[in-house]
């Protein structure tokens, strides 16, 4: 008997059999290492919010990917330098997806750790606020690429909620200045070019050699500084599980690696 795998080529039944009893123990294990961990600490990359239907940026059907111009909104030289590419960052952040996204069960499954009191610390790559919206404290949530929920004045360093900029755009600015100081706004996020915040990088990286469980999930672990805090997971005695649908450069010191559906499998060891 064979049957079509999910890349359309053919797979042996009993080897697909074979496989998913081989998945399903590594989730118990995974379960069983939860249950006993007193600090649990998730790493989330753009692998979840996909699962709620906002499309990553490098994949492919990344936004990049399908229109390489679409990079330059988010480089803070050309932003900074050009009017007609920050008019079109402004629409973009108009009809962002994750005004209408909503969490998806890998999302509250995080939350309901959690709720558990086992979550010491939920460090993220997302923007899109959909942690907190499922539940998640703000205080946990480690946010090191910003926030798209939040405006900031490049120049006077004011924040705001992006929802009372944007109405501004529904009554006919297209490039909304300052209202304090006139200075250009952007999203509250780290675009190419920017530093990152050093006091946010530090509480990630500290939270992650506190774990004593450390799960990443959906995402490459390719950008750094943020990848290396699977390695002070580690080297601070933390089992590390990978939940991401391709190979990682740190599947090789992973105690498990799991290539399954986020929010089939984040309900299950959670």
């Amino acid at each position: 008997v064979v049957r079509c795998n999910s890349n359309g080529g053919v797979e042996d039944a009993g080897l697909r059999d074979e496989r998913l009893v081989k998945t399903d123990a590594l989730i118990e294990t995974v379960r069983a290492w939860v249950a006993k961990a007193q600090r649990v600490v998730v790493l989330s990359g753009a692998g979840i919010s996909t699962e709620s239907g906002i499309p990553d940026f490098r994949g492919p059907q990344g936004v990049w990917t399908r229109d390489p111009e679409a990079e330059k909104l988010s480089d803070i030289r050309y932003y900074m330098a050009d009017t007609e590419i920050r008019k079109k960052a402004w629409q973009q952040r108009l009809v962002h997806p994750a005004w209408e996204a909503q969490p998806n069960a890998g999302h509250e499954a995080i939350a309901a750790l959690e709720r558990r009191g086992k979550l010491h610390a939920l460090i993220t790559q997302n923007i899109d606020g959909l942690h907190q919206k499922a539940g998640n404290s703000p205080e946990r949530v480690i946010e090191v690429h910003g926030t798209v929920l939040k405006v900031v004045c490049m120049s006077c360093g004011w924040k705001g909620p992006m929802q009372e900029t944007l109405v501004r755009l529904l009554t006919g600015e297209d490039d909304p200045p300052c209202t304090l100081c006139g200075g250009i706004l952007k999203s509250d996020t780290i675009s190419f070019g920017q530093n990152l915040v050093p006091e946010v990088i530090e509480r990630a990286m500290r939270s992650a050699a506190e774990a004593d469980c450390f799960i990443s999930v959906g995402t490459s672990l390719q950008v750094y500084p943020i990848a290396g805090a699977v390695s002070e997971a580690k080297a601070a005695g933390a089992r590390v599980v990978i939940v991401n649908a391709e190979p990682t450069p740190f599947d090789n010191i992973a105690d498990a690696v799991l290539r399954e559906p986020i929010g089939k499998t984040l309900p299950r060891i959670f």
